[in-house]
């Protein structure tokens, strides 16, 4: 099903017809100038090496032209030989000579050779490597997050994640622009390109085996789009979308959103509190910013914590999560705790190499 006016996201995407695929982030690998300096050093170096052999054994070989092997009849024997050229006017005539070639030269001729065809090589081996990745990164991915949108909100949600120690190796980025997915290969995420209104593309961030989705685009049809199909895709994975305008939020959550969040009306309020009381409205930011100062944390209810009145507990809690019911902490229903709630509360923000493991 498509909705009239598709956002950027869409109309980019169509207009490059391409493909969707995915990019993983890439290695960090020396400029290619510096590469074909080394690679010309180490054969300069196997020339020399071989040159200086045939000097310290040229009694051993006989020259067609005069019969003797001086320093430059060995450079030029050592260029035709490590070439494969061999024109046979200079050649090893003794034993030691000949064994010296089988030994010795033979082996720095391969060695010369695979020098020289060495870029072509790594050019030819590439594709090869990058689809191994690729493979070994669908077979191991499992429970992971993905972020569809990479914009300001996009990144933010990446930043926030990561705070609470979620590995960038568990996030998969969707974007239908190439430069956003080069963007977010250099922070090393790995991206999808192309239009998540499409299930296809959906699947190469292998969707169906993740466990949180954020929609984070431009426009509110297209976060209805992306949400219908991934939730189709997935039934099980919590999925988180933001929108504009705040009408278009029970649109989103029947269409499979778990969560909605009003970004115009949201910005808008943290505004108006800032007006009448600067400090809440620095508070609330600090909330907002994970890290930092405050957090809000979802955490189960410690058996020590069972049977105890919300207040009771050490962490300041706001609100009480009770199978499908979201409680209040001055709810008569929030007290007595039980060991199945999960609560939300307030801490005080902890370094991410402090955290254990990453949230659910």
């Amino acid at each position: 099903m498509k909705l009239p006016g598709h956002d950027a996201m869409a109309r980019r995407a169509e207009e490059h017809l391409d493909i969707s695929r995915v990019q993983m982030p890439r290695q960090v690998v020396e400029s290619p100038l510096r590469q074909v300096a080394k690679r010309l050093l180490m054969a300069l170096c196997v020339l020399a090496l071989t040159v200086f052999i045939v000097v310290v054994d040229r009694s051993g070989y006989h020259d067609n032209a005069d019969g003797a092997v001086d320093v430059l009849d060995a450079i030029y024997y050592a260029t035709v030989t490590l070439s494969t050229t061999g024109y046979g006017d200079i050649v090893p005539h003794s034993d030691s000579a000949r064994l010296v070639n089988v030994l010795l030269v033979t082996p720095l001729r391969v060695l010369f050779l695979i020098i020289l065809v060495g870029t072509t090589l790594e050019v030819l081996t590439e594709r090869t490597r990058e689809e191994w990745r690729l493979n070994r990164w669908r077979s191991t991915l499992r429970d992971h997050t993905v972020i569809v949108g990479f914009g300001t909100k996009g990144r933010s949600a990446v930043e926030t994640l990561c705070a609470t120690g979620l590995k960038k190796e568990r996030i998969v980025v969707v974007d239908p622009s190439d430069k956003v997915i080069e963007a977010a290969n250099s922070d090393g995420l790995v991206g999808v390109v192309g239009d998540a209104t499409r299930s296809d593309v959906l699947l190469r961030a292998e969707v169906q085996r993740a466990r949180q989705i954020v929609i984070a685009t431009q426009r509110d049809d297209t976060a209805v789009l992306v949400t219908l199909t991934a939730r189709q895709l997935n039934r099980g994975a919590k999925i988180v979308a933001t929108v504009r305008e705040e009408e278009n939020a029970p649109l989103l959550r029947q269409s499979g959103a778990d969560a909605v969040i009003t970004s115009a009306s949201a910005a808008g309020r943290l505004l108006g509190l800032s007006v009448l009381s600067p400090s809440a409205g620095t508070v609330m930011e600090d909330l907002i910013q994970s890290g930092s100062g405050l957090d809000l944390v979802e955490r189960p209810v410690i058996k020590a914590e069972v049977g105890k009145s919300v207040r009771e507990t050490d962490d300041l809690v706001v609100s009480v999560l009770r199978g499908h019911r979201l409680l209040g902490y001055d709810d008569p229903a929030a007290s007595p705790l039980q060991l199945t709630d999960r609560l939300i509360t307030i801490v005080r923000a902890k370094p991410v190499s402090s955290l254990s493991s990453p949230p659910e």
